[in-house]
């Protein structure tokens, strides 16, 4: 399978009603934001959700959530050290038997989500690895996602009852706690994908493909109390694909336009529609759509699921 043949921009709009999108576990698990009050997800979190999705639908992750494992390993070196099909086996890390690259090779080859996002296999003092270290980068690039406007964050205090102990007819003590949410914004996430990284990983047009028919429905088979079914929503996947492996702008320039177009339906926010709105009318070929052409590149603007 030849590597991707075309350099790759993108960006995803999605809304959050009444959810915890991403929780701070170092501020009361509250919604993240920045010292300018605009809300965050970062993109470790985007790429966990990526992962999930990729999972549902039968590509082969090698970094799986625990609620999520289909192998029953316990640890990310029980599956690479596993026989195939789950893993690799041990003498594809041991400097003796393979060579680092080999061995990179491989885990490209057996892992998605490695060869997509890239990963560093970091072995101890075992003798047969002697402390090798195989790092792989990856052609596919997430930024974190960041709010259109400063987020509201509301914060609700709640209790917990649960039996004691013995038979269960004593009641134990409540247990206070806190659950914050974003009661409604409209996030922006930007990504990449570099063809020079991925004739090294080995990921190709058909990995990309994958990759965008998942991103219009990231948040499917997400639920949890913290973001309730149907609270976060991919609004739009707008997806550039350029006529050559260098590709004819930087991505800087390709992610500003998308940039500016939300700047201006901001400052006649107040005469116009909502944001929503504005970003729901986004149609390939709109006035709107015409402003995210540079030059011969023009977007595929897909509507989110």
């Amino acid at each position: 399978m030849s590597a991707l043949s075309h350099k790759i921009d993108f960006a995803i709009i999605f809304s959050v009603k009444h959810a915890n999108p991403n929780g701070d576990p170092l501020n009361g698990n509250r919604p993240r934001t920045d010292y300018d009050g605009y809300g965050e997800v970062t993109d470790v979190c985007l790429k966990r959700k990526l992962r999930d999705r990729l999972q549902m639908v039968g590509h082969t992750i090698f970094v799986q959530s625990d609620e999520k494992k289909t192998d029953g390993m316990t640890s990310l070196q029980n599956r690479a050290y596993a026989e195939p099909p789950i893993g690799l086996g041990k003498k594809a890390f041991n400097p003796r038997e393979n060579s680092k690259e080999k061995a990179a090779e491989l885990a490209c080859k057996q892992w998605f989500d490695v060869r997509a996002f890239g990963q560093v296999f970091a072995f101890g003092k075992e003798a047969d690895a002697a402390g090798v270290s195989i790092a792989i980068r990856g052609p596919v690039t997430i930024q974190s996602a960041f709010s259109i406007e400063p987020v509201s964050i509301t914060s609700t205090q709640i209790t917990k009852s649960v039996s004691g102990e013995g038979d269960g007819t004593k009641k134990g003590s409540d247990t206070m706690g806190m659950k914050h949410r974003v009661d409604h914004a409209i996030y922006v996430a930007y990504g990449a994908m570099t063809p020079q990284l991925a004739d090294k990983t080995g990921f190709s047009d058909t990995d990309a493909e994958a990759i965008k028919t998942i991103l219009p429905k990231l948040f499917e088979g997400d639920a949890s109390s913290a973001r309730p079914e149907g609270s976060m929503a991919v609004s739009k996947v707008i997806w550039w694909q350029h006529n050559s492996k260098a590709g004819q702008y930087s991505s800087a320039k390709v992610h500003a336009l998308l940039s500016e177009l939300i700047d201006a339906w901001k400052e006649n926010i107040k005469e116009d529609k909502s944001l929503l709105n504005q970003i729901d009318n986004l149609k390939p070929d709109s006035e709107n759509a015409k402003k995210l052409e540079v030059g011969d590149l023009k977007p595929e603007i897909i509507d989110g699921f």
